[in-house]
């Protein structure tokens, strides 16, 4: 096909190829080469590509009903928020398309809180290194200079701190009184795959108890079963008040959801939060489906004896390897820090290794693969890998 002048705004830093298909965790180009998918969309496609199940149900309701909006009862949304409050320990959900989109109504929650306990300038802690999304307020949320750089000036009310350290969570909530919540991811994924230890996630849990604060936790890339666990923060056995979802709930279909308990779950009131197409019939139907087949298929557990493997696998493969400053995962959340910048090895892993992996926070390749590997293709990302990180050996 000749090159076309593209009408596509510069928005993304592209690599040179397009897919045609997908089955489980593999992908196959326009002209028919075959890929091994470590990123599943950037944790987007855990149950695989062209899951016959998600396929069949995207068919039969898009023949029944897709939108109505959501001046009317959606069964399928009320359906699939009772499930995900029963997974979750929440009471109240509200849907959304994106993990941006339910990062920005916690936010709103957040100030809501506040200014119900009568503080007129709600101030959130949110983390070094984290990432909340791309518009304005999750920008602003986010700790990562680089993308918030030309779209200052950012958001007021956001106070950071180090991630995974409780100390300085206790000095900031002594020195700023009007502190309401506090934004955490249990993995940091785009700051380059760091867990946030089960203790220090426990204090938090005390610290938002006294100081009447909510606790909100961004499951949008470790949720849904990535971590071993259906959300990341169920690993320290806490329940939050807010959580944040997008990512795999639909496998590839845009959906988001804001969940809540307690207070937080009663602070919107008709007219101050919505959506268009947040909750559909078809993005809420398919939701079911993915936790139907993740419960039936006890994906959450396998991710956790599929993860063991992958880093266990890497951590041998890559011992004594001048370059790797730490190998660092939660579940299939895996990380390997280089001592170098290596934006450079998603292009070479593409065309060496027909592998798809990303480079995050620069110097860190970032394996997301889907839920439904086999045991033989997470071996397999282990070998590819090792000989991306090895030069001299030979390529798939």
């Amino acid at each position: 096909m000749p090159h076309v002048k593209s009408h596509l705004m510069r928005a993304y830093a592209r690599q040179p190829v397009s897919f045609a298909r997908g089955s489980g965790a593999c992908l196959w180009s326009a002209s028919g080469v075959e890929y091994l998918d470590a990123i599943s969309g950037v944790a987007v496609t855990s149950l695989g590509h062209g899951h016959p199940e998600i396929t069949a149900v995207i068919a039969e309701q898009a023949g029944l009903l897709l939108h109505t909006s959501n001046l009317f009862q959606i069964d399928w949304q009320e359906r699939l928020g009772e499930r995900l409050c029963a997974l979750a320990g929440m009471q109240r959900a509200f849907f959304c398309n994106s993990g941006a989109e339910a990062n920005e109504a916690a936010l709103k929650l957040a100030r809501l809180h506040g200014h119900r306990k009568q503080v007129a300038q709600p101030q959130i802690l949110v983390m070094e290194n984290g990432f909340h999304g791309r518009t304005l307020a999750t920008l602003s949320a986010t700790g990562n200079p680089a993308k918030q750089q030309g779209f200052e000036p950012l958001m007021p009310g956001f106070l950071r701190v180090p991630y995974d350290d409780i100390g300085a969570l206790r000095r900031m909530a002594d020195e700023s009184p009007n502190i309401v919540a506090v934004l955490i991811e249990p993995v940091q994924g785009e700051g380059g795959i760091r867990v946030a230890s089960a203790d220090y996630l426990r204090e938090l849990r005390a610290l938002c108890d006294t100081r009447g604060w909510l606790l909100m936790i961004d499951e949008i890339q470790a949720g849904m079963g990535r971590t071993g666990a259906w959300f990341g923060h169920q690993h320290a056995g806490i329940t939050p008040d807010v959580i944040t979802l997008a990512k795999a709930l639909g496998n590839g279909l845009p959906i988001g959801a804001c969940l809540a308990r307690g207070e937080a779950a009663e602070l919107f009131s008709p007219g101050q939060h919505g959506s268009t197409f947040g909750g559909n019939p078809l993005a809420c139907r398919v939701g079911c489906t993915v936790l139907d087949i993740m419960a039936r298929d006890a994906l959450p557990a396998r991710a956790a004896v599929l993860g063991e493997r992958l880093l266990t696998g890497l951590q041998g493969a890559l011992k004594g390897h001048p370059q790797v400053v730490a190998i660092r995962g939660q579940g299939l959340m895996a990380g390997i820090e280089l001592a170098r910048s290596c934006k450079e090895l998603v292009g070479l892993a593409l065309e060496r290794e027909h592998l798809l992996i990303t480079v995050t926070r620069d110097t860190t390749i970032r394996l997301l693969p889907p839920l439904i590997c086999s045991e033989v293709q997470i071996d397999d990302i282990v070998a590819r890998v090792t000989r991306l990180l090895s030069p001299g050996e030979s390529p798939v």
